[in-house]
């Protein structure tokens, strides 16, 4: 069965994943605002560029110590266990500097996007990295 999520068009220009994107508009429609309340792939300690960088998925201005990154269900708990460890080293870091760092895993996306982003958005991780 396909979900109405999953019938998104992503535009060509999209430098990022269907989910990334079903987030991205989701965020939107919750009434934050690209480039005022949040920012789309940020990195931080030399993002993918630098050994131990990361990249956020979205960070948030408002509020200010939000972070929300979009897991993708094979890649990131069936291909192993070094990604889990780089998913739970990128949270590590984050938090270290203060900024609360959600993990939202792509099946949810896809069943309930506006449920799961309200959720990120008030600090609550539903990811299988968080147990969910």
């Amino acid at each position: 069965m396909t979900t109405r999520a999953q019938q998104i068009e992503v535009p060509p220009s999209w430098p990022g994943s269907l989910p990334e994107y079903i987030a991205y508009i989701t965020f939107e429609q919750l009434g934050k605002v690209p480039g005022e309340d949040f920012s789309y792939q940020s990195s931080r300690m030399g993002g993918r560029l630098d050994k131990g960088g990361i990249v956020l998925d979205f960070v948030f201005s408002n509020p200010p110590d939000l972070a929300v990154n979009v897991q993708g269900v094979y890649y990131h708990y069936e291909t192993g266990v070094n990604t889990q460890a780089r998913d739970m080293f990128a949270r590590a870091q984050v938090e270290g500097a203060g900024v609360r760092l959600i993990f939202i895993d792509d099946d949810d996306l896809f069943r309930d996007p506006e449920y799961y982003c309200r959720e990120a958005l008030n600090y609550r991780d539903h990811s299988r990295m968080a147990g969910g």
